[in-house]
């Protein structure tokens, strides 16, 4: 069969013009089988790895249905991370740039009064975290749904893993019940039951070959060590990436706003610049450090699973999981930080003794066995100490600062 176009798709030239000004000149295999079906006017189900295109696969013949009836809150996107919402806003505001599109971002973190002005004066395009929206609609909003045309859930296996299901309530009850459902996400299987329960219309179900979950593109590697000595191993190991003449940027995970802080602290004392980015941080904090992180002024990122979905940064090379993921699903969104697109990248896991068990199940759900990456012991057995000092002098600073206090919404 041979490779189809965005005509084939049944996509306006307008829209197959702009997407070849930002370099997309033909569609991924999700967006050949979803646009399609979405554009029939089918609920939709998308399920691909991390990469693969499944924003444009909804973005696409959302905004193309817009331009037939441009009124009112024409589309809701919800999303489970401030980061995404503001990356799918960008995404939309690219391609409706030609047709004066208008949207907005309601997360938390931001003035409530200005986003209910917003929302008041009917954007074509909402882009939500749940919790954010659902606040607005319980504080007696002065917006409406009425004209709602799409409901995509970004994320879905997220959105409705339970964490959210007060906030979603909430929403679902003021949407209009005729409405056409989009889900897309990077793992659903686990969620697929409960998606189709939202389903009403003649639903199109894409997913793509799950024989391998990550992408052929990524070298994935483990660091076997002790617990006491993670973070000498994790420096000597961005150490070794640096003096293989690798320059990308780096993305480092780990599983608590205290860790993320005291880790990216530590790093810039011995001498590796980065910026932080976790739930504890004020927004204004939040959008400076992925800024500075896109724009390579600076080229660590170390962050919670805050970041581990969705957002699609070009320059990302390496990923490492200082913290093995309790799930392969979350492995899978980390590591697909990286070799997105087509182009190539690395991920390293710090494993301990105790976290064996837990990565031969991450190794058996992904199907694929990782490597292990040699870094040199003695150098390792050089800086622990300074580490050490490091990693305490962080803890210090942390508990004069009453870091746990300040708590700040996700």
């Amino acid at each position: 069969m041979s490779k189809k176009s965005f005509e084939d798709l049944g996509l306006q030239p307008w829209i197959i013009r702009q997407c070849g000004s930002i370099g997309i000149k033909s569609p991924t295999d999700i967006q050949i089988n979803c646009i399609p079906a979405i554009l029939n006017g089918s609920d939709c189900i998308g399920a691909a790895k991390t990469g693969s295109g499944k924003t444009f696969a909804f973005a696409l013949p959302i905004i193309q249905k817009l331009c037939e009836d441009p009124y009112g809150i024409f589309a809701l996107v919800l999303t489970p991370t401030r980061e995404l919402a503001f990356q799918i806003s960008d995404q939309f505001a690219v391609i409706g740039k030609m047709m004066n599109l208008k949207l907005t971002t309601i997360v938390g973190g931001m003035d409530m009064i200005t986003q209910a002005q917003k929302l008041t004066n009917k954007p074509h395009i909402v882009v939500a975290t749940p919790g954010r929206l659902a606040d607005h609609i319980d504080s007696c909003m002065t917006f409406n749904f009425n004209n709602l045309k799409f409901l995509v859930l970004d994320e879905a296996d997220r959105l409705l893993s339970g964490l959210f299901d007060k906030q979603i309530k909430t929403i679902f009850s003021v949407l209009p019940k005729e409405r056409q459902h989009l889900f897309f996400s990077a793992t659903i299987t686990d969620t697929l039951a409960t998606i189709k329960d939202f389903t009403k219309n003649e639903t199109f179900l894409y997913e793509a070959s799950a024989e391998i979950a990550t992408v052929e593109n990524l070298e994935q590697y483990y660091i076997l060590c002790a617990n006491y000595v993670k973070d000498a191993y994790l420096v000597q190991a961005i150490r070794t990436y640096r003096n293989q003449d690798e320059n990308g940027n780096i993305m480092i995970f780990t599983d608590s706003c205290m860790k993320c802080q005291v880790l990216s602290m530590m790093l810039n004392d011995v001498g590796f610049e980065n910026v932080a980015l976790h739930g504890m941080l004020k927004q204004k904090m939040r959008l400076a450090a992925l800024a500075q992180f896109k724009s390579n002024t600076i080229k660590i990122l170390i962050a919670t699973d805050v970041a581990s979905r969705g957002l699609d940064i070009p320059t990302v090379q390496l990923v490492i999981n200082h913290s093995l993921p309790k799930v392969h699903k979350e492995y899978i969104h980390r590591v697909g930080r990286t070799a997105r697109a087509g182009r190539g990248g690395k991920a390293i896991t710090l494993v301990t003794p105790y976290d064996v068990p837990n990565l031969l199940d991450i190794e058996k759900n992904i199907n694929t066995k990782l490597s292990e990456f040699k870094v040199d012991d003695k150098e390792v057995g050089i800086i622990f100490t300074q580490i050490s000092v490091s990693k305490s002098e962080a803890h210090i600073k942390l508990d004069e600062q009453k870091f746990y206090e300040k708590r700040g919404p996700i």
